[in-house]
């Protein structure tokens, strides 16, 4: 979806140009070359922001989804590049245009095909997408992303119709930088790469995850402004250990069990060495749905030596705080008031934990005691040192406590009376009636995040958390739910999407050329989306602002990052603005049309200047 140049398509057009037939078995190579080079050109006509005009042609301009307007082009610039008469006479403004857009879109009734017919206007009027999409946020977010995404990801190989971004293969091993240059985008910034492993809480889903990156990297630009062209969607396809795929006739991508150890960490190191010497050191590399064991070792590994985060750790982490940050004017308490108990110990619920223990060290909390606020559960129970089963690898450790074990989830918060309940654990229904009951009874105003996706696997619905603590829970989600009517009053519960905090964050970062990405520019970013937070949104029983504001949201983050990678001397754009605001609103992406016509001038009349005679060749040469 919402591609990214397509490479092929020059060889079809040199057979339809009727050329090819003009062409002899005997022709030298050299000859078709330059033959096709000069009759043909590729999906994506310009690269880049800055066109050459002598290199465009005047059909490019409806062949490529850049150039396109529709029938926004007008009777002047049809008639000047030369498409007068390949449209139909009606003209059309953008705001026409948009108006036909919701009204296609809405005729479609599943999710899935709404998918489709935005992954088609993408790949025909690129700014007309961009603008519907970053116009219509609240209806198309849940298209876009969370949830309908995992469903695209998981038919993949049914609906793949181009290339969307870069597929690099452990068989290409030894030559990523090779299939980096591949990549016709001179430019790139951003980069957002899987392996597809943990895709949402669907599983391993290999190659099929790319819809993933795709559907991230729109958001950058639709949320935050961030050019097209600078975004790349990568999957490192390394296999799959998913046999329905594996035997799946439709599947897209290496056929093979998943490549561990040794190798695949290799590989991904030559990955992040082929981005940096294709784009430059600063380039951002965003890490997606990596599995749990993966995701903490990379993150750990590159984030001193790159211009890298993980969404999933980090992202996750300062959208839930910002989420506790906005519960303040609720139970009037700080972080270090608060119980924590986590149902789930992968890469959400640590990243939450550990930008959670930021947050009260920042309130001046030791951080030995912060961490002694944290309680955590896994697959096998209670993070105690003393337990028999289960593993305390990697930072797990850090939330281990010196207790007596314990394995059932209504005994354990029975027990420990936490006054915060978050689940990322993408087991459904793990918070059962009596669980809720049991914090609704322990606490005044429980907080409970419900925060796996999909939807399907949310730890608890809405309905249900209001509902078991009669409608005194502070509930957040990771995926849309329904509003709830207990009573006389509508409670709106807010979503704790992802996309509040990265587009913003990338931003900052992309802008000032920002070389490593600590964790305080994700608790800057907590701050800035709490602080967004209105008392009407409270009222309504949201933690979050409404999703038509990100944009604004994203824009104070990426002030927040500014001011961070300057003080931190991280930034290596100089020199450092004034008016942070303005300069980054200067580079934003435009999402309204533009003049077709090439840009004329005049030049001030020659002053008379009276010449000699002519004299012949002859005499001037003497």
């Amino acid at each position: 979806m919402f591609s990214r140049p397509s490479l092929c398509g020059n060889l079809g057009r040199l057979c339809r140009s009727g050329t090819a037939a003009a062409i002899s078995a005997p022709t030298t190579l050299p000859a078709l070359s330059a033959l096709a080079l000069s009759d043909a050109r590729g999906y994506h006509e310009v690269v880049g922001d800055i066109i050459c005009p002598s290199q465009v042609r005047g059909i490019d301009h409806i062949r490529d989804p850049r150039l396109n307007k529709g029938l926004a082009f007008t009777l002047e610039e049809r008639q000047v590049l030369g498409i007068h008469g390949l449209q139909p006479a009606r003209f059309k403004t953008q705001e026409e245009q948009l108006q036909l857009c919701k009204i296609a879109v809405n005729r479609y009734t599943e999710p899935l095909n709404k998918y489709l017919y935005l992954s088609d206007l993408h790949d025909r009027n690129e700014r007309l997408f961009f603008r519907f999409l970053s116009e219509n946020i609240e209806d198309l977010m849940p298209i876009v992303y969370t949830p309908t995404v995992g469903l695209a990801c998981q038919r993949f190989g049914l609906i793949y119709r181009r290339p969307h971004g870069l597929f690099v293969t452990f068989n290409d091993r030894g030559h990523i930088f090779d299939v980096m240059k591949n990549w016709p985008e001179p430019n790139v910034r951003a980069i957002c790469v899987t392996d597809g492993e943990r895709i949402l809480g669907l599983g391993d889903l290999g190659a099929c995850g790319m819809g993933i990156p795709v559907g991230k990297l729109a958001l950058y630009t639709a949320l935050a402004g961030i050019k097209p062209h600078q975004c790349l969607p990568i999957v490192v396809d390394v296999g799959t250990n998913n046999i329905d795929l594996l035997e799946d006739p439709l599947y897209v991508g290496l056929r093979q069990k998943r490549v561990v150890g040794r190798e695949y960490d290799d590989f991904i190191d030559e990955f992040m060495e082929a981005v940096v010497k294709r784009y430059g050191q600063n380039t951002l590399i965003q890490f997606e749905d990596f599995g749990n064991h993966n995701a903490f070792r990379f993150l750990d590994k590159y984030r001193n030596n790159y211009c890298t985060f993980n969404d999933d750790i980090q992202g996750t982490a300062a959208v839930a705080v910002a989420g506790l940050y906005a519960s303040k004017r609720i139970t009037g308490k700080s972080l270090k008031d608060y119980t924590f108990l986590f149902a789930g110990a992968g890469e959400a619920a640590i990243g939450i934990a550990d930008l959670v223990v930021k947050g009260m060290v920042a309130e001046g909390v030791p951080i030995d005691e912060a961490y002694s606020r944290i309680f955590m559960v896994d697959i096998d129970g209670l993070l105690t040192k003393t337990r028999k089963v289960g593993s305390l690898d990697g930072h797990k450790v850090n939330y281990a406590k010196d207790i007596e074990p314990m394995a059932d989830l209504e005994q354990i918060v029975s027990t420990l009376k936490p006054s915060v309940l978050i689940g990322a654990s993408a087991c459904a229904g793990l918070f059962t009636p009596k669980i809720l009951r049991t914090m609704g009874e322990n606490n005044e105003r429980p907080i409970i995040f419900a925060l796996s996706n999909p939807t399907s696997k949310a730890e608890c619905t809405a309905e249900e958390a209001y509902q078991n603590t009669d409608a005194r829970v502070i509930f957040s989600s990771g995926s849309p739910f329904p509003p709830v009517t207990m009573g006389n009053k509508t409670y709106y519960p807010g979503q704790g999407n992802n996309a509040y905090i990265f587009p913003g964050v990338g931003l900052g970062v992309i802008c000032t050329g920002t070389h490593h990405i600590p964790d305080d520019m994700f608790l800057i970013a907590a701050q800035e989306l709490a602080n967004f937070v209105e008392p009407t949104d409270i009222e309504r029983g949201s933690l979050y602002p409404p999703l038509s504001s990100i944009r604004d949201v994203s824009m104070n983050i990426a002030i927040g990052v500014t001011k961070c990678a300057y003080d931190k001397g991280l930034a290596s754009t100089y020199p450092e603005p004034q008016d942070k605001r303005k300069w980054l609103e200067d580079q934003l992406y435009n999402f309204n049309y533009e003049s077709s016509m090439p840009v004329t001038w005049t030049w001030p009349r020659m002053p008379y200047i009276k010449t000699r005679a002519e004299s012949p060749l002859i005499a001037a040469i003497k």
